[in-house]
């Protein structure tokens, strides 16, 4: 029975949070247990490829300098080539991981010796063109290598310029599939090569000759100046290679049509890139025409492919009338309008579809200041088509909604037809709200609302109309208050000084104010007072009617004795808002009455506070001083999340002390305590069964419950070595766990009232409740406070629940005997050898004791298990019982040559865990130990993958 591997789990652990998993060790000590790894021969393909998947995705944290770098990719280049020749996928991901290594540690620019062996590799491998070298076993080695050299390409600009010839017959004598590999990396090094030339003064007579036909070494030079970067958003500003009639470019020109015209071959992502990578090509040398792209239009119009649209759509922006005629424009968009609505294409590509007419380049663009603007093409007549439906998901319909109130707002349509049409489908997703739509519904309602609004706010007959329509929506579902408070909030940000907003926190304060106090609920008053909250805020808003609403409220309702801290909150809210408020003055009588009222008869004690706290302020201090205590002052910025009790003005000193901070490392961890103590054992009167109905009658019976359903781990919970002094006293612990698997129950939190430095440290009872006995981690964190107040937030170290831990004694009732034990352990161990039991599997373990006695190992490791013990055979009887139901029985015998263990459990998946515990067990004894299974060996092999 083979040790689990423990680099699963390791390399789980470091995914998941690689600085927290460096807490343990160094990136330098876990490089090198990984290179190591990778070295050994009997480690699987299955472990390998998941330790290289960590180089792929955290190259910088692993070799986080360039030299640490180097010495990695000259590691890496050694295993791959001792790597046995077949072992494809390996080699594969190896050449992906020296890539990354090489391009994040910026080694090619220092042109280091494993650059330089790194690129020989790769220009080797994809030298060996059609599988005719090697064999059709290495194709998708060479295809790694192909995308190896194109994202060093990508990464390093004009690297591979001199070498232009040579990828050029590597392009010519490909006859796989591979050929579009090799004709992108061929296209990307043409583009960077003339990229390079641009940067000069100029292209000599013959240099763009010389650098197509160029067949030599890497150039190392080209990249110890980095190019910069290209303009890939506006073609406008490409750099131009400057050029004189002298210069002969008909070989490039014959090179850019060849590729063209082996284009419809490639697949539509390759197409695409191919087809970006000449446009810039085109775009940078003027002297070629773009009409060399003609014959490639009428293909690239019909297609359905998203890519190629795309770059139909690059090579648009890029030339306009230069390639583009009238005629072809006005069915480009017509298409694009089409493809926006056709039945069988998905919601993204709709979507998609739509952003390119929105942004569609025009050949002689209205507005030429960069302004966004709907293209001129684009008219009522065309986009007919796209009005939005109920029957659109919400993300298409919110898109046409946008699209169609551009082009209505463009139109200057004098009879508002188009307009009304859109606020027809808004009014109905407001009947749809308004029947309790769903809450995607609702949602979609107000993104709608926000919209129409954005374009047509200053139409007083669509927003009066809207207004009214939101007003009645409110009054039948009050719980809308807080979209309708969002609503008005984004329209104050995004609407300028349109009065719209204001409008509707009138119209709605009218709504709330003239409710009958009798037909209100506390639920509903709840709704309502999110909404005087946020009305209460707005100094154009009067303020006297929703005071006088207020009292009456608390007057006449059961809102004081039965309303509660939260509702009373809500109340104190506005209170707070009125005493900003500019017109404070004229309603101070009211406000003045309506704090007395609350600090008299809220039946909160804490409501009351407050309210005489604000009914001071209110009566003690001017305006200005008011003003000055509940306002935030100048220097501390953007608004805080307010506190829950929204009582008083944030300070800094507050904010700090309600905010939770994060310790830069851990300053807690918890130490297991070994768990040596047996449970206690009494004897009684002992019973005879059947061995078929021994499990069940023990289970049904005898079993006990509470004790057989938990596991108690008990660790001391410390402080972390040397911390800083603040954490020397912590009090209120709150420790937090977190499953990793779906072997345990949820674990509860566990209170710990402190934690002192100098003190003696608590001992902490972890309660288990296992679904299978396997071992685990699980994730620790703790929230504590300090001697100054302030909350923290620390990361422990995560606990390791082993296969041990999970050990008890045998669960019986206290009253049970020796003999009772023993023969129970016989009825077992019988029954668990016999084929009556699916699950159940036998193994023997051996070893050699050396010069220790076999009954010190029994006491210091066994004896809270142990059942029975004869010291003149030297024979023992162990039970170990794994909650929730699962038995491990040893029987131990001491023979002339080795210590025998006889293994016997009814769960043969924890045959990979008991033998892996014995050898720990034995080790400072065992010398040449082996394990005799006897069960089928797929069923071990399960086991251990299984488990």
């Amino acid at each position: 029975m083979a040790t689990p591997s423990p680099w699963p789990q390791r390399i789980s652990d470091f995914s998941r949070s690689p600085s927290q998993f460096l807490y343990s060790t160094t990136s330098e000590c876990f490089l090198a247990e990984l290179l190591c790894e990778l070295r050994d021969d009997k480690a699987s393909e299955s472990i390998k490829i998941p330790l290289l998947s960590l180089l792929q995705e955290y190259p910088n944290v692993l070799c986080p300098s360039s030299t640490v770098g180097e010495e990695t990719v000259l590691d890496l280049l050694a295993i791959f080539n001792q790597a046995p020749p077949r072992s494809i996928n390996l080699k594969c991901h190896l050449l992906l991981s020296i890539t990354n290594v090489l391009v994040c540690t910026s080694r090619l620019e220092n042109q280091g010796n494993a650059a330089e062996c790194f690129l020989d590799l790769l220009f080797q491998t994809v030298q060996d063109t059609n599988d005719l070298k090697d064999g059709q076993a290495f194709h998708s080695l060479r295809a790694i290598a192909c995308d190896c050299l194109r994202e060093v390409e990508t990464c390093f600009p004009g690297l591979f310029s001199q070498k232009l010839e040579a990828l050029y017959l590597l392009k010519q004598q490909e006859m796989t599939p591979l050929h579009q590999a090799y004709g992108i990396l061929y296209a990307l090094s043409l583009k960077n090569a003339i990229h390079l030339l641009t940067q000069g003064s100029g292209a000599p007579d013959g240099e763009l000759k010389s650098l197509l036909s160029g067949n030599e070494g890497l150039a190392w030079k080209a990249i110890e100046k980095p190019l910069p970067p290209f303009p890939a958003s506006s073609m406008s500003q490409v750099p131009v290679l400057q050029t004189n009639a002298n210069t002969d470019i008909r070989e490039l020109r014959s090179i850019i049509s060849m590729l063209l015209e082996e284009s419809y071959l490639l697949t539509p992502v390759s197409q695409a890139s191919l087809l970006r990578e000449l446009v810039e090509v085109v775009a940078m040398v003027q002297a070629l025409s773009p009409a060399i792209f003609k014959t490639q239009l009428l293909r690239l119009f019909g297609t359905t492919e998203v890519t190629l649209m795309h770059a139909t759509l690059l090579m648009k922006a890029a030339f306009t009338d230069s390639l583009f005629t009238t005629e072809d424009e006005n069915f480009f968009i017509k298409r694009l309008v089409g493809m926006a609505q056709h039945p069988l294409l998905k919601s993204a590509q709709k979507l998609f579809y739509m952003n390119c007419i929105l942004h569609f380049p025009e050949n002689r663009p209205i507005s030429s200041n960069g302004e966004e603007s709907l293209p001129v093409l684009v008219t009522p007549r065309l986009a007919a088509s796209l009005l939005p439906t109920v029957f659109n998901n919400s993300s298409t319909m919110l898109c046409r909604l946008s699209l169609l109130s551009l082009v209505y707002m463009e139109a200057d349509d004098d009879d508002d037809k188009g307009v009304s049409y859109l606020f027809d489908h808004l009014m109905a997703l407001h009947r749809i709200v308004d029947n309790h739509g769903t809450r995607e519904m609702t949602v979609t309602f107000f993104r709608a609302a926000f919209t129409f609004l954005g374009y047509f706010y200053d139409s007083e007959k669509f927003t009066s109309a809207l207004t009214a329509r939101l007003c009645e929506l409110y009054s039948r579902h009050c719980y809308l208050a807080p979209n309708l408070n969002n609503l008005v909030d984004r329209a104050q940000e995004c609407l300028g000084d349109s009065a719209w907003p204001i409008q509707l926190l009138k119209a709605l304060q009218k709504v709330i104010v003239e409710l009958p106090v009798p037909e209100l609920t506390l639920q509903n008053l709840s709704w309502h007072l999110k909404v005087l909250g946020r009305v209460a805020r707005e100094s154009q808003v009067p303020q006297r009617n929703s005071l006088r609403f207020l009292l009456g409220v608390l007057i006449h309702s059961s809102l004081c004795s039965g309303g509660g801290w939260r509702l009373g909150n809500a109340v104190l809210a506005v209170c707070r808002n009125l005493l900003l408020h500019p017109s404070l003055d004229q309603v101070f009588i009211e406000l003045a009455d309506l704090l007395q009222h609350m600090m008299l008869h809220y039946e909160d004690t804490d409501i009351q506070d407050h309210a005489r706290f604000y009914y001071t302020l209110l009566t003690n201090l001017s305006r200005e001083k008011l003003s000055g205590v509940l306002t935030k002052g100048p220097e501390i910025g953007p608004a805080k999340v307010r506190s829950l009790s929204a009582i008083m003005a944030e300070s800094d000193e507050q904010s700090s002390c309600l905010t939770v901070h994060q310790t830069k490392k851990p300053v807690l961890q918890l130490v297991k305590v070994p768990q040596n103590e047996a449970r206690a054992s009494s004897k009684g009167e002992s019973e005879n069964f059947d061995d078929k109905e021994v499990l069940m009658v023990y289970r049904e019976q005898f079993l006990d419950p509470v004790f057989a359903s938990k596991v108690n781990l008990k660790c001391h919970l410390t402080h972390v070595g040397e911390v800083a002094a603040l954490y020397h006293k912590l009090f209120s612990i709150c420790l937090h766990f977190e499953l990793t698997d779906t072997n345990y129950e949820d674990v509860q939190n566990i209170s710990v009232p402190c934690v002192f430095k100098d003190r003696k440290p608590p001992v902490v009872h972890l309660k288990l409740k296992p679904r299978h006995p396997y071992p685990t981690h699980l994730r620790a964190s703790a929230m504590f406070a300090t001697e100054d107040g302030l909350s923290w937030y620390t990361q422990l170290e995560d606990v390791f629940v082993s296969f041990p831990d999970v050990f008890l004694p045998l669960p019986v009732k206290a009253d049970w005997s020796q003999e009772s034990r023993e023969q129970l352990f016989d009825h077992i161990w019988r029954y668990t050898c016999s084929e009556e039991c699916s699950q159940s599997a036998t193994s023997l373990f051996c070893f050699e004791l050396g010069d220790r006695s076999l009954c010190s190992l029994i006491d210091l490791n066994f004896h809270p298990y142990l059942i029975s013990k004869n010291q003149n055979q030297d024979c023992y009887k162990v039970l170990f019982f794994l909650p929730p139901q699962c038995h491990v029985l040893l029987n131990i015998t001491n023979t002339e040559d080795a210590v025998h263990i006889s293994i016997a459990t009814d769960n043969w998946k924890l045959l990979p865990y008991i033998n892996s515990y014995l050898q720990n067990v034995t080790s400072e004894t065992q010398r040449n130990a082996e394990s005799i299974v006897q069960v089928p060996d797929a069923r071990i092999e399960n086991a251990s993958s299984e488990a």
